[in-house]
C-alpha cells in the first residue's frame, strides 16, 4: 500500500488553526529618547502620527539603546539641558540617520539649541526649539513618510509641498494631542520646554569677528543711488525697528516676515563684522523659534546665508550672509532709500 503524504488545503483546515496569531505590523517604528517622559503622553501621540512606538529611554542610557535598537524609523530626542554627553549623543543620532535613512526630531531648548544645530548633518533631521504641540505634531506626522537613500539630493521644493499637505493632518493630530492637557499628570510633561521666543528680549549681541576675511573695514556702498552715501548697520537696524512698531498699530502676526528680518539683521552684522549665533539669529526672527529655525534651513539650502564654524569652539555655528546675498541686499537699501528720500 502506497503511503498518502497529502496535505489537507487551508480550506479544509480548522479556521482557528489556520489564522494567524497577529498580522504583521507594519507602522514606522519610533523611538522616543528623554527625561521625565509620561509614556501615556507618548504612547498616543505615537498612535495619533501613525507610528508604532519601540520604547521610551532616558538620556543617560540612549547611546546604548541606539546602539542596540535593529530598526528604527524615527527617532524623538529631547535634549532641553546640557549634559556631557549630549553632544556624542546628538553625533551618534546623526550618523545613524545618515547610515540608515532614519528620520531625527531633536526637540532643543534655549540653552543647546545651538549645540544641536552645530551637530546637524542629514538633510531629514528637524531642529525643534520650545515646540507648542501643533509643531511637534507636524514633525511626527513628517517623519512618519518614507525617507529616500541617504546620499540623495535634498528636494527643498519637495519638501516645502510636502509640508503644506501635511496642514490637514496637522489640525487633527493637534486636537489629538490637545485632549491630553485635560487630564492630571503623575509627572512633568515632555512637551513643554519653557518660555516661547515672544517672552524673550529681541535684540542680542553679535559676536566679534574672529576669522579673516573681505575687508569689510569700509561701509559698503549703495549701489545704484544718486549719491555715494555708505549703507551703515544702524540704518538698517533703523529699519528693523520700524518693522517692529507696526505690532504696536495693527496685530503683529499678520506682517510676520521672518526670513526678511533675519536677513536685514545679518546685514547690519556684517557692516558691523559680527558674527550671529543661531539662536540670536532665531531672537531676532520675532517669530517662535521652530518657525525660525525652519527659516533658517530654507535660506541655508538656497544659497542666501551659509554655515561658518567658530574657530574657538567646534560646538557652536554662526550663519552669515553669502557674499553675493551681501551685495544683493546692499544694492536694494540704496535703490529703496533714493525712492523714499528721492
Amino acid at each position: 500500500m502506497t503511503p498518502d503524504f497529502t496535505y489537507p488545503s487551508a480550506r479544509d483546515m480548522d479556521p482557528i488553526v489556520s489564522s494567524p496569531i497577529a498580522s504583521p505590523d507594519a507602522r514606522l517604528g519610533l523611538l522616543v529618547i528623554g527625561d521625565w517622559i509620561d509614556i501615556d503622553d507618548v504612547t498616543l501621540v505615537a498612535e495619533a502620527a501613525g507610528l508604532r512606538l519601540l520604547g521610551v529611554t532616558d538620556l543617560d542610557h540612549a547611546s546604548a539603546r541606539l546602539d542596540e535598537q535593529t530598526r528604527c524609523d524615527t527617532l524623538l530626542l529631547f535634549c532641553p539641558a546640557a549634559g556631557p554627553t549630549l553632544e556624542r549623543l546628538l553625533v551618534q543620532a546623526e550618523t545613524q540617520a545618515i547610515q540608515t535613512g532614519m528620520a531625527v526630531i531633536l526637540v532643543a531648548g534655549w540653552e543647546t539649541m545651538d549645540l544641536a544645530y552645530a551637530c546637524l548633518r542629514s538633510p531629514y533631521t528637524q531642529l525643534l526649539c520650545d515646540p507648542d504641540q501643533t509643531e511637534l505634531a507636524a514633525a511626527l506626522v513628517a517623519s512618519a513618510e518614507r525617507r529616500p537613500h541617504a546620499g540623495l539630493v535634498h528636494d527643498i521644493n519637495g519638501e516645502s509641498a510636502r509640508l503644506q499637505q501635511l496642514s490637514d493632518e496637522v489640525g487633527r493630530l493637534a486636537r489629538t494631542i490637545d485632549a491630553l492637557t485635560q487630564r492630571p499628570r503623575s509627572a512633568t510633561p515632555s512637551f513643554d520646554l519653557g518660555p516661547r521666543i515672544s517672552d524673550r528680549p529681541s535684540d542680542y549681541i553679535g559676536m566679534p569677528l574672529a576669522m579673516t576675511g573681505p575687508d569689510l573695514s569700509r561701509p559698503a556702498k549703495a549701489a545704484g543711488t544718486d549719491t555715494d552715501r555708505p549703507v551703515t548697520a544702524a540704518q538698517v537696524r533703523d529699519m528693523l525697528r520700524a518693522r517692529r512698531l507696526r505690532a504696536d498699530f495693527l496685530p503683529g502676526d499678520l506682517f510676520a516676515d521672518p526670513a526678511w528680518d533675519m536677513l536685514l539683521d545679518l546685514l547690519a552684522a556684517h557692516l558691523d563684522q559680527d558674527r550671529v549665533s543661531v539662536s540670536s539669529l532665531c531672537i531676532a526672527a520675532a517669530v517662535p523659534p521652530t518657525t525660525a529655525l525652519r527659516h533658517i534651513r530654507t535660506l541655508t539650502d538656497r544659497g542666501l546665508v551659509e554655515r561658518l564654524a567658530d574657530p574657538h569652539d567646534g560646538r557652536r555655528v554662526f550663519i552669515s550672509l553669502t557674499q553675493e546675498t551681501a551685495d544683493a541686499l546692499t544694492r536694494w537699501f540704496g535703490a529703496s532709500r533714493r525712492l523714499l528720500c528721492g
